[in-house]
């Protein structure tokens, strides 16, 4: 199989998103599945949509045109605020979107009236962190301003903490948001439906037990994907860490000193060389680099450690063990790792599910086909075992048709070689368990 490649296996997607949905809703709190990392792909929104999570989210809006296109049954939200000149695209396919400035406003109002459409409005506010959001002593003249616009509904208030400056949700500044939407529903009449508390960095406050006052929704991204918590990148207990992975492969392997020798300058990224000398190590290079994912971002299996990358080349010592050309190695990502690697052309993706339809099965890489939007990246692969019985069902087809073919052929055509068409490759590899390196040859 092709690398370097993520693989993303929509089971434990699905598991994640589940379990978080589940917990967060004896909470009192939906949950907005946010699908900007992985550039609205249709087969993950589906997946999200399955476990429970009550609408999507995205930062882009070309992101929520491809699952539009894709007929995802769901309401989307464009959860940055719209630009001006994408005002048009915004009321045509998201359903609510979130906002922070008066003309912006206008300018969807305007884009609504001419398109016969009413376009939901969610005002952001500033608790601290210092990205978006409206200043909490400004909150009430934006909405009285916000409800004269025709077309225009007010669905809600939220916010956003630990992006920016990574300032913690906590009891504090969730009360604070809580207490802005009661003042909003007394001076203006009961209109706010959503307060959103933000996004996976408020799992902790969520889940710990704390009053959660008005919140009743989450926009949750990483926490699903990567099973982590943002504020310290730990697992949440019942999630799998796993669910996508890097797979890069080895193009160099050979034992070499672990010091770089002649007169020393800048690297390509400003890396400096190790302080001390190992001696000889086993510096094993793969086909993966700056161009393709953050490398600081990528967890190695154990007995790998990453020293450096360049634009194309990523550098490990592999201990003890000098690694066959060809053999693959699986990281595990963090949030920023993957976002890279789902945006690089040069980086495949393939799906994975127990059960879902083999004609469709595919793996695809590459700039994206004219017309299609890109989420049309992710494909899905079936399993080893349904493409090992599709494969012997078609060995034996064509035996078969081979034997009788062969009994009407001329005696002086029975012996010629097959046709290389004929000649059926299929190579099969069984998906690595976390930390296992294997080898494609």
């Amino acid at each position: 199989m092709t690398a370097p490649r993520l693989e993303i296996d929509l089971d434990k997607l699905h598991h994640n998103a589940r379990t978080l949905v589940a917990r967060l809703a004896d909470r009192g709190i939906s949950v907005t599945g946010v699908t900007k990392a992985m550039l609205g792909s249709p087969e993950i929104a589906d997946t999200l949509l399955r476990a429970g999570v009550s609408a999507l989210g995205d930062s882009r809006i070309e992101n929520i045109e491809t699952m539009r296109g894709a007929h995802v049954p769901a309401s989307m939200t464009l959860i940055r605020t719209p630009m001006l000149s994408q005002a048009d695209r915004v009321v045509a396919h998201a359903d609510l979107s979130f906002n922070t400035e008066l003309d912006i406003i206008s300018r969807l109002s305007s884009a609504a009236q001419k398109a016969g459409k009413t376009h939901g409005i969610l005002l952001m506010v500033e608790l601290g962190d210092l990205r978006e959001g409206i200043m909490p002593g400004d909150l009430e003249h934006t909405v009285r301003q916000t409800l004269r616009f025709p077309n225009i509904a007010l669905k809600g208030i939220g916010a956003n903490l630990a992006c920016q400056s990574g300032v913690v949700p906590d009891a504090k500044n969730m009360a604070e948001l809580s207490a802005l939407a009661d003042s909003i529903d007394a001076t203006f009449g009961p209109r706010l439906g959503i307060v959103s508390g933000g996004n996976s960095s408020s799992l902790q406050w969520a889940l710990s037990g704390a009053d959660t006052g008005r919140i009743n929704d989450l926009r949750l991204g990483e926490s699903l994907l990567l099973g982590r918590e943002p504020l310290h990148r730990q697992p949440i207990d019942g999630l799998h860490t796993d669910a996508i992975t890097l797979i890069g492969e080895v193009v160099e392997s050979k034992v070499k000193p672990s010091q770089p020798w002649g007169e020393l300058a800048q690297a390509a990224f400003g890396e400096k060389p190790p302080a001390t000398d190992r001696g000889p190590i086993s510096r094993t290079i793969l086909a993966l680099g700056q161009q393709d994912t953050d490398p600081s971002g990528l967890y190695p299996p154990p007995g790998i450690e990453i020293l450096g990358a360049s634009s194309d080349h990523l550098i490990t010592d592999s201990g003890r063990r000098c690694l066959d050309i060809g053999a693959e190695i699986t990281f595990q990502l963090n949030y920023g790792a993957l976002l890279r690697a789902m945006t690089s052309p040069f980086v495949a993706k393939v799906t994975t599910a127990r059960a879902r339809p083999r004609s469709t099965a595919r793996t695809t890489r590459g700039p994206q086909p004219t017309g299609r939007g890109p989420g049309d990246l992710i494909r899905l692969r079936t399993s080893c075992r349904a493409s090992i019985v599709d494969t012997l069902r078609a060995v034996v087809r064509s035996a078969r048709a081979r034997s009788r073919d062969a009994d009407h052929r001329p005696a002086s055509h029975r012996n010629r070689a097959p046709h290389r068409r004929d000649v059926c490759h299929h190579q099969i590899e069984r998906s690595p368990e976390r930390g296992r390196l294997r080898s494609c040859r």
